[in-house]
């Protein structure tokens, strides 16, 4: 197989490495302490910062994941030599380093590959909170680490409300907001695994409320459910897919469906209630200047951590009802 024009050189991959390992040991010494005292376990070491090394790079907890968006310039060994080169750096064994691919235009429509493994679970701090994370069963891990202020913001809002968490993955933002002190919880994800792991994620925080219940579902369906119920909320966060395949529907595309979504969502909000509403598709195209609100207010600038140099990893928006 003829390789790739730009494919890189053993040089020139020995340059990556080099310069990769120094940033990285620069960004753990500025991080590393100052989250400790925060007990924060999980953040963001390198997040491409260096143009010719375009790669993700997370800590947990002792444990390093590198992640790569599949470029013909890099090659299959590209990204197992710049894992070699950060463990080096930063001490870290092999089998503490865990390596992701993604791929940002297919034509099948698979962006990744999943893994038959099952992995390991381990917990990890998050201020006040701890999470059950899984760094080898599929590409994403149990906890976005981007959103940690976003939680943080959540759980000041929820002390006394009714609080709906909708594609909510493994309850990350259920267990803030009880944390918070929420009157009642509504946890939402088609996925059972990711409903087990949100409860998985109550019992490491040893929270227990009758009040907080849990149920795998598709949202919109769910929302049809709730109308039927007339159960009404005080505070939502909306978190939803990029693209995803919808029951009965043509499947989901944030851009062209966002507005209809939250549409059925205000739905099932009390008069005077909130939405935080958030994605993370890098080219999202907001159109919430046709929803009939009170206000909408970017929160982007104050929910995107310091560690992270893209600070449009997500968008997010407070909307007032």
């Amino acid at each position: 197989m003829k390789k790739p024009k730009n494919y890189v050189t053993d040089v020139k991959a020995e340059h990556h490495a080099e310069i990769f390992a120094n940033r990285l040991k620069n960004r753990y010494r500025h991080l590393a302490r100052r989250f400790k005292r925060s007990h924060i376990d999980v953040f963001r070491l390198y997040d491409r910062d260096i143009p010719e090394v375009r790669a993700v790079v997370d800590w947990y907890q002792g444990h390093l994941v590198i992640g790569e968006y599949i470029r013909l310039q890099t090659g299959p060994k590209w990204l197992p030599f710049m894992a070699q080169a950060a463990g080096e750096a930063l001490n870290i064994p092999r089998d503490k380093i865990f390596l992701k691919q993604r791929q940002t235009q297919s034509k099948t429509g698979t962006r990744y590959k999943p893994t038959k493994s099952k992995g390991k679970r381990f917990a990890v701090s998050e201020r006040d909170l701890k999470f059950w994370v899984n760094l080898t069963a599929s590409l994403d891990t149990g906890l976005f680490s981007d959103h940690r202020d976003t939680r943080v913001l959540v759980g000041k809002m929820a002390k006394g409300q009714d609080f709906l968490n909708l594609y909510a993955y493994t309850g990350a933002f259920s267990c803030a907001a009880a944390r918070g002190g929420a009157k009642s919880i509504v946890t939402v994800d088609r996925s059972s695994v990711y409903i087990d792991w949100a409860k998985d994620n109550f019992k490491l925080n040893k929270i227990k409320n009758p009040a907080y219940t849990f149920a795998r579902c598709d949202t919109e369906k769910y929302i049809d459910f709730l109308n039927k119920k007339k159960r009404r909320f005080t505070l939502a966060f909306v978190d939803p897919p990029s693209f995803s395949q919808r029951m009965g529907k043509s499947s989901f595309d944030i851009n062209r469906h966002h507005v209809g979504l939250l549409e059925k969502v205000f739905t099932v909000m009390e008069e005077g209630s909130t939405v935080i509403f958030s994605v993370n598709h890098q080219r999202f195209d907001p159109k919430l200047n046709r929803l009939k609100t009170k206000r909408i207010k970017e929160l982007t600038s104050k929910t995107v951590p310091e560690d992270y140099r893209n600070k449009q990893v997500h968008r997010c928006w407070q909307i007032d009802l």
